[in-house]
């Protein structure tokens, strides 16, 4: 019986091949805002490690995309590094939460406008999240989570490049130093350039 992501390469390499005349590389960076939920966001109302992943505020960014596929559809990679605010004294003196990880996916697109090219995507994540906790500066070290997104795609100078505003929501899975299991919500809204090459 084969596996579900062999089975999942075979149809992606056919969907390729048949519109294999139209595939094409893009790469381009991104700014955007941060946006915290869920327990991420709300006011800690413990001390030390155990405050440790609450009360973040929102923060900027920044990211690089890459990718390559069809009109319609395509694989993608992205870093990320956003800096959260923090409310409460989990952050310690610098209050900041940083987040820096990698993202990888499948993207689609629905290319029905001469103008706009909406699309949308899923992807793996693998991030890690830094802060301070009573001037100790603590580590979750990287792991893994998911992230599900929109955007459109605004062409512009011939074609080769594009704006490109989106909106994500990610949720990662991340180990405190104390051995716990926490979760880290949150959504961003980006606008980025991109230039695409045709293959």
């Amino acid at each position: 019986m084969k596996s579900p992501i062999a089975i999942a390469a075979i149809i992606l390499a056919a969907l390729f091949a048949r519109t294999g005349e139209a595939q094409a590389l893009y790469a381009g960076v991104r700014i955007g805002t941060g946006i915290p939920a869920g327990d991420f966001s709300e006011k800690a109302t413990a001390t030390g490690n155990a405050a440790y992943l609450h009360g973040a505020s929102a923060g900027l960014g920044y990211g690089l995309d890459a990718g390559i596929g069809s009109p319609v559809f395509g694989l993608y990679a992205g870093y990320d590094h956003i800096q959260f605010g923090c409310q409460s004294g989990a952050c310690g003196t610098s209050g900041k939460y940083e987040l820096t990880g990698y993202s990888a996916g499948v993207r689609a697109s629905v290319p029905l406008l001469p103008l706009l090219r909406p699309w949308a995507k899923a992807g793996i994540t693998y991030n890690e999240m830094k802060g301070s906790i009573n001037g100790t500066s603590v580590s979750t070290g990287k792991s893994p989570g998911y992230e599900i997104g929109a955007g459109v795609d605004i062409p512009i100078l011939m074609g080769f490049f594009s704006l490109t505003p989106q909106v994500r929501r990610i949720r990662q899975r991340l180990s405190p130093n104390d051995g716990s299991k926490r979760d880290a919500d949150y959504y961003t809204f980006d606008l980025g350039l991109r230039v695409r090459t045709p293959l």
